[in-house]
């Protein structure tokens, strides 16, 4: 633009950057008029970290813009004397660009021109971010040329190379490359010329940082290639989410007397593994802010505790692992302490070298630092007279040195529960909590109050049994504790999750209810946390969703409250929402490997099979024996047509657990499917159902069965399909279950069987069931041979829920009507969501069900006449006519002409 000077503003008497525009540019209007519209916007734009713009003037014919002088360096000067930045050092640069940016997008101002020479970085190392002379407000159209090109190429966005409308979100993808090039002194797209760099960006994702550089830290790993994703959407919503995630692994600000420690493992949701809805309910993990006027004013990040078994020196067994679920509650009540879970601890506890049953110091301070948790919890409890004394010791997890030590005296036994919330103030003041204690005890409320400690005992006793999977003697000792106490709200929640995982939905549902009837014995989190799990249980997803939004909105870091938004965001076929919760949640718990699988089949859902491979072997390199993620590897080899690779997975599935066989023989009978070898589908199939109705996986037992009924199908064998359906609907009345049944019955002219089921489906109060009886509504209309009213209905379901089926069936329906045009663009749609068939019923895979797509496409386009009838078959026969057992390649090779 010009020269920059270092000038005295002599009316303001304040040193200020002067930068002049040259002569040929200053006489041009555009041009005049645009450094206006900078001026104008870069006044709106009021931010510590954004250089002011304070005037733009005109002497003896020269033309200038004086601004704030920084004495400092521009950012890439930095690069090229220092190289890489360290981490910390880089995350904290680019928090400050993000907030900077934060307050710019607030104003509707896309900067468009973001580089690390637009960055200023003073000796102190605040960053100034300068020259919005190219941004525009995103609500001022007509600054610039449509489809003009104004950037710098290495740092424009996808969209902004291709001269498309631009977002904050493109601001978003230069912050990416800017990132990058901090954490590891290169370019993400290396190219000799600026073009093949845009030619880069817009066809292929940057190599990760973390594999140029092993020292890249994974957590800013992963921001930076979500900034550099293709597609905006995918990327951060705002440069507001992105600090949010620097924050979070950056921790408090020096000076501070918090430790930062990592986050703990928090147990999730997968619809395989129906256990996680208990942990979910009883276990530790969230992180969370204050409601109350007396929250820090800058919110902490995660800081992770575990809290060791505790010494009962007293000789009274009632003490024994009562005390430490109570103390993880107080713990919790400070708004960044996580309490890590007790019970997967005592599991891994039962791994090491010299195995323990018990979590003394020594054993939980190894388990601590093998998960990445940073402090440990020890206590001890005697009895002095007819008084109790309870201690409490923080420790560093690695070193052994003491954090904090707090004493309580209690006059009897129940007095020792009440104390509690005292005893941790300490604890939770020095791991940085400024809340007073005396707001911390009101807080607690009625959380720590109890008819009896026998209570108190037996509820944390049925915790432990449930953390071991012995769900019988669970659900009796949460019981016990509530003949005890028919007041305390806990223990009914635990017993609503028992009954979840022994598949008693209506029992659940009871409890879930008793546990909210008894909201003044929780806390507000755990107000949040029982009604957001009580609608994920029943399928109500709009509630699930507005209790658990709710419940992040007041604590942002709560990692398990954002898990189980992804879960009904999931529900509701929302995918993107889903993988950003989790995205969320895995912030604070970056090594929660059930987190990472379920963002790995998200991924694979939304057709991202790449990174969903990254994240699932990121995975088994942590834990070589995690079952579900080998699934979840063979998901993302499958979408990616590494058939061969994926079947290798899967066999190694099966060594893994008895869980694992059940897992890959569905997902190797889909491949079967997919592969058009039917034969061989139906015996894994058949062995598949056996052996869950063996281990009483009924609702799994029943996916078999429905998905070896469509195998049938596809063979034309009728009885075989009738018997299957039969045993389906006989194991599981899961809304998937009667909804595949019900499509299939349709389909071999069993239309008064499909009715009934979607008359059922239609009465239920959940989102999906109400659709899919629309969709079988309309696949009876289309086996009636009534097109017109299939299109009508499946139009109908698909604007109350837009499904990969309901395209797939919306597609067949225009077909039958001779609408070829609108067939062959719902085919096209289903092609390019193929993701999606993964995950068209629960507890199996069904990727299978995707080179239909082919043969129907196929027919559409020559209704069309269009010369590309052939490729869509010829892709059908590359599938499935090597096994030759498919009824449809007669036909196919007739429409071929041989």
């Amino acid at each position: 633009m010009g020269a920059v000077y270092k000038a005295r503003d002599t009316e303001l008497d304040r040193i200020v950057a002067l930068k002049l525009i040259r002569p040929e540019l200053a006489r041009n209007p555009e041009m005049l008029r645009r450094f206006k519209q900078e001026l104008i916007l870069a006044r709106q734009v009021t931010h510590k970290n954004v250089i002011r713009i304070f005037d733009l003037g005109q002497s003896s014919g020269i033309k200038f813009i004086t601004m704030d002088f920084v004495e400092g360096q521009d950012l890439r000067h930095l690069l090229l004397e220092k190289g890489k930045f360290p981490a910390d050092e880089a995350a904290r640069i680019m928090l400050q660009i993000c907030r900077a940016l934060e307050a710019a997008h607030n104003e509707g101002v896309i900067h468009r021109d973001l580089k690390p020479q637009n960055i200023m970085v003073d000796p102190s190392g605040k960053a100034y971010v300068m020259d919005f002379g190219i941004a525009r407000s995103a609500y001022l159209p007509g600054m610039t040329q449509t489809g003009a090109l104004i950037g710098t190429p290495e740092y424009m966005s996808p969209e902004q190379a291709r001269g498309e409308k631009l977002t904050e979100r493109s601001d978003i993808f230069s912050l990416g490359v800017i990132f990058y090039e901090l954490l590891t002194a290169k370019s993400p797209y290396p190219a000799d010329a600026p073009l093949a760099t845009l030619w880069k960006r817009m066809q292929e994702k940057p190599t990760p940082p973390i594999e140029v550089d092993p020292e890249v830290p994974k957590p800013l790993n992963d921001i930076v290639m979500k900034a550099l994703e293709i597609e905006a959407e995918n990327r951060f919503s705002s440069s507001g989410e992105m600090a949010q995630q620097l924050e979070l692994w950056l921790g408090p600000s020096a000076g501070t007397s918090t430790i930062f420690v990592p986050a703990p493992h928090a147990v999730s949701y997968w619809k395989w593994a129906s256990v996680a809805l208990a942990l979910l309910l009883t276990g530790g993990g969230a992180a969370f802010w204050w409601k109350n006027s007396s929250k820090p004013k800058a919110p902490h990040a995660p800081v992770s505790v575990l809290v060791a078994d505790f010494t009962n020196h007293t000789g009274d067994p009632i003490f024994d692992g009562t005390l430490e679920p109570m103390f993880n509650l107080a713990l919790e009540g400070a708004s960044f302490i996580n309490a890590y879970n007790r019970g997967s601890a005592r599991k891994l506890a039962q791994k090491l070298q010299n195995p323990s049953d018990k979590l003394d110091e020594q054993p939980a301070r190894l388990v601590a630092i093998g998960q990445g948790v940073g402090a440990v919890v020890t206590g001890e409890l005697s009895r002095r007279g007819d008084k109790y004394s309870v201690e409490a010791t923080a420790l560093d997890a690695v070193t052994g040195n003491v954090i904090a030590k707090s004493e309580i005296t209690a006059a009897n036994k129940d007095d020792v529960l009440l104390s509690i919330p005292k005893l941790a103030a300490p604890i939770r003041k020095a791991l940085g909590d400024t809340t007073p204690e005396s707001v911390q005890i009101t807080t607690a409320g009625g959380a720590f109050q109890a008819a009896s400690l026998e209570a108190v005992h037996q509820y944390g006793v049925a915790m432990d049994q449930q953390l071991a999977g012995k769900m019988d003697e669970a659900m009796a000792g949460f019981s016990k504790a509530t003949e005890l106490d028919p007041n305390f709200a806990r223990a009914y929640s635990g017993m609503a999750a028992v009954a979840s995982n022994l598949g008693h939905d209506q029992d659940a549902e009871k409890y879930f209810k008793l546990a909210m009837q008894h909201v003044d014995r929780m806390t507000e989190r755990e107000r949040y946390r029982v009604r957001g799990l009580y609608y994920l249980s029943v399928g109500n997803w709009d509630k699930c969703i507005e209790e658990n939004s709710e419940l992040v909105r007041q604590f942002p870091a709560d990692n398990v409250g954002h898990n189980n938004l992804s879960i009904c965001y999931k529900g509701e076929h929302n995918t993107p929402k889903a993988i950003e919760e989790l995205r969320r949640s895995l912030a604070v718990s970056p090594n929660n490997n059930q987190l990472r699988v379920n963002l790995a089949l998200y991924l694979s859902y939304t057709g991202d099979f790449p990174a969903a491979e990254q994240e699932a072997r990121t995975v088994l390199q942590a834990n070589p024996s995690f079952d579900t993620g080998y699934a979840a590897l063979a998901y993302a080899q499958v979408g990616q047509g590494q058939l061969a690779e994926a079947v290798k997975t899967y066999q190694q599935l099966e060594k893994v657990s008895s869980f694992g066989q059940s897992m890959a023989a569905a997902g190797l009978a889909d491949i079967a499917l997919y592969e058009g070898r039917l034969t061989d589908a139906v015996h894994l199939l058949e062995s598949g159902a056996s052996a869950d109705l063996k281990a009483d996986r009924l609702d799994s037992a029943a996916a078999d069965f429905t998905l070896l009924a469509y195998a049938q199908l596809l063979r034309r064998q009728k009885p075989a399909v009738l018997e299957a359906l039969n045993k389906a609907l006989a194991n599981s009345k899961a809304t998937s279950a009667r909804f595949a049944a019900a499509r299939i019955y349709a389909a071999v002219g069993e239309t008064a069987k499909a009715r009934k089921l979607a008359e059922g489906l239609g009465s239920e109060p959940q989102l999906e069931a109400p659709v899919y009886a629309k969709l079988i509504e309309g696949e009876v209309a289309l086996e009636e041979k009534d097109p017109r009213r299939a299109i009508q209905v499946f139009n109908e379901a698909n604007k109350q829920l837009d499904t990969w089926i309901g395209r797939f069936d919306l597609g067949r329906a225009y077909l039958d009507a001779g609408l070829f045009p609108e067939a062959d663009s719902e085919f096209d749609r289903c092609i390019k969501r193929r993701g999606e068939t993964l995950d068209l019923f629960d507890y199996v895979s069904t990727y299978g069900f995707l080179p239909e797509v082919y043969y129907y496409q196929g027919h559409a386009r020559e209704g069309l006449n269009s010369p590309g009838f052939r490729e869509s078959y010829r892709t059908y026969l590359s599938i499935r006519e090597k096994a030759g057992e498919d009824p449809l390649l007669p036909e196919i090779r007739r429409r071929l002409g041989g």
